[in-house]
């Protein structure tokens, strides 16, 4: 008899340990809760008092397994915009999307879908920032090769909404690009429409500043 519960204490245990864990999996991480963790790591980040979790041998071994994200983020591949480091992050916690400009296009809804349908993720960011050079092209009017100019066209509309001069102007284009593309990735692609009406998904435009470190939220 003392075998036996024995046996089923340890059973107990090793059952609210394997629940434990799967609760903190990106899986289980609502929007509003991803939106919070990121919050939390971008000011820690503002302060320089980075925590740098999940960036240890326990983490990669867990990895080894399978990866439960808790936020896909879009954002320029600026190397001064890391969104891992921005928003003091590990790994397997950002499932991460980067080109020159955050352009939407076939393959960055493809890896979206990806991150919502097959790893369960609620909370998708598109992420702009300051002095983006992708924006910069986009207001200049100059001849790019047709790979750059593919970039270009996706940010076009946001020049024609955008008013200001100079810098105002440039952060005027991010902003509002950010806020179309994430606007465009619900009404053009049904999936993402059918996940964000049933089944509490979230995409949400953001803002990098260079300056200050801080990420505002645009919606």
């Amino acid at each position: 008899m003392k075998k036996f519960t024995k046996i089923l204490s340890l059973a107990l245990i090793l059952g609210a340990l394997q629940l434990s864990s799967f609760a903190n999996t990106g899986a289980n991480v609502s929007a509003t809760e991803a939106m919070q963790k990121l919050k939390a790591g971008n000011q820690r980040f503002i302060e320089m008092k980075l925590e740098h979790p999940d960036q240890n041998k326990e983490r990669m071994k867990e990895l080894e397994k399978s990866q439960h994200p808790f936020v896909a983020i879009l954002s320029c591949s600026d190397s001064r915009v890391p969104p891992e480091i921005i928003f003091d992050q590990g790994l397997g916690d950002i499932f991460e999307i980067r080109n020159a400009g955050n352009v939407k296009d076939d393959q960055v809804i493809g890896s979206i879908e990806y991150a919502i349908v097959h790893l369960g993720v609620k909370l998708v960011v598109v992420l702009g920032h300051q002095d983006c050079g992708a924006v910069k092209a986009a207001l200049d009017n100059t001849k790019e090769s047709r790979y750059i100019e593919s970039l270009i066209k996706e940010i076009e509309p946001s020049v024609k909404i955008s008013k200001g001069t100079g810098n105002e102007l440039v952060t005027n284009v991010a902003k509002n690009h950010a806020k179309l593309t994430a606007n465009k990735m619900v009404t053009e692609d049904p999936v993402l429409s059918e996940y964000v009406k049933s089944h509490d998904v979230k995409i949400i435009p953001a803002f990098y500043y260079l300056d200050t470190g801080k990420v505002e939220f645009l919606k």
